[in-house]
């Protein structure tokens, strides 16, 4: 897994509620047995109706921050919309609350997401609709937000923050500790 620390982008504003997973991948490019082949259609159906959708537009395709609003990544339990959003490029989403399956599926694949008040995300969408050069740093050693001149503070858990930071999935982490498994699977056996 890549490993995270911090990052410099300008933000992709997505000003919506509720984005599912269907929305982010639809079921129609879920043909493929492995992670790979999904960023192009990230978001498809949505670009392809509405032609002055967000990632359409030059000044925001290159985006690694997308902000949208409350409740990011509801609807199914796909796995493919967190690999469809990293494919694409984008590395952090902030938003207001996120669906509870799809946030452990990005920790477990590397997706930073992060929590602000609606009032933050609400001020960051109109920065970025007004100035898209404007650039946001994510930095997550020390759990903070700069953008626009404003600093602004988020949680996040430790454990995961530690995997991110030091690019490790659930495996690797439990593979860096296999001397201290093997000294008490040594110890449990003469016990």
């Amino acid at each position: 897994m890549k490993k995270f620390t911090t990052l410099n982008s300008h933000i992709i504003p997505l000003a919506i509620d509720n984005v599912d997973t269907d929305m982010i991948i639809p079921a129609q490019h879920l043909k493929s047995v492995s992670k790979e082949g999904y960023g192009e259609n990230v978001f498809s159906a949505l670009r392809s109706m509405y032609p002055d959708f967000v990632l359409n537009k030059p000044q925001y395709n290159t985006g690694k921050i997308l902000v949208s609003k409350e409740n990011f990544g509801c609807g199914s339990s796909r796995e493919h919309a967190v690999w469809a959003i990293q494919q694409y490029g984008i590395e952090t989403v902030i938003c207001n609350s996120f669906s509870d399956i799809f946030f452990n599926n990005s920790a477990k694949n590397g997706l930073l997401l992060i929590t602000q008040p609606l009032e933050v995300i609400n001020e960051m969408l109109a920065i970025a609709e007004q100035d898209s050069t404007a650039v946001m740093t994510v930095d997550l050693p020390n759990q903070s937000i700069s953008y626009n001149g404003k600093g602004y503070h988020f949680d996040y858990d430790g454990f995961r923050k530690h995997c991110l930071i030091n690019g490790l999935d659930d495996l690797d982490y439990l593979m860096s500790h296999a001397s201290e498994i093997n000294k008490y699977e040594e110890h449990h056996g003469k016990a």
